[in-house]
């Protein structure tokens, strides 16, 4: 059977499918739910990490995507990308506004603190896709800054105590150079998720599981 490795909330991203397939294409298994998943389905998956990921509403307006905060509450490590962080920020007290100008394309990463796992084997300057318009002003308390760009001071930040990291640019797209390192590093590296999952064992997984519900059974 298949544990899910990773599980990726979903608050309505175009590019949400992207963040499992490039983990997936790294050997580990995951799973995308709606940002309102139930906790206790979240607990029963029993997950190494989940990710939060983008969307295209601000956090700050009435009736804004949010999931169980009880998510921050599971003991695993949390990754929030661009909304998913935006929404990290607010959460924890931290300050987002709406940019002056909405960023959207490339843009460099400048690394500041190199010795983050999220950043093992990441070039500096590397490459990375942006897109939103709402930037986070004031990162909360017991955050710190890990990374910025020539136009967003925080790209990335973290609080390493609660296991919380959050990117401001899409790893996932192809865009962004280094992108599929750096969720490999949040899945593998700080969420220690195992890579042996591959399509040949999913699918073997699903004959399994229709079989069990429909009660066929083979005659080989």
């Amino acid at each position: 059977m298949n544990q899910v490795q990773i599980l990726v909330l979903d608050f309505g991203s175009q590019y949400t499918q992207l963040i499992a397939r490039r983990l997936r294409e790294f050997g580990v298994y995951t799973e995308i739910v709606p940002y309102f998943e139930n906790l206790e389905s979240m607990r029963a998956k029993n997950p190494k990490g989940i990710i939060l990921s983008g969307g295209p509403a601000s956090v700050y307006e009435e009736g804004a995507y949010k999931p169980d905060s009880g998510v921050f509450e599971l003991g695993v490590p949390v990754l929030g990308i661009c909304y998913g962080m935006q929404y990290i920020a607010h959460h924890f007290g931290g300050k987002v506004i709406r940019a002056k100008e909405q960023e959207f394309g490339k843009a460099r990463l400048e690394i500041i603190e190199c010795k983050s796992p999220l950043f093992a084997n990441v070039k500096q300057d590397s490459i990375v896709w942006m897109s939103h318009a709402d930037k986070v002003q004031t990162i909360p308390q017991g955050f710190s800054e890990l990374a910025k760009s020539d136009n967003t001071h925080y790209c990335a930040i973290a609080d390493f105590q609660r296991q919380i990291y959050a990117l401001q640019f899409h790893p996932e797209v192809v865009h962004s150079e280094c992108g599929g390192e750096i969720l490999k590093n949040f899945a593998v590296q700080i969420c220690e998720a195992s890579t042996d999952w591959n399509m040949k064992n999913f699918i073997a997984y699903e004959i399994a599981k229709i079989r069990e519900i429909t009660g066929f059974k083979s005659q080989d």
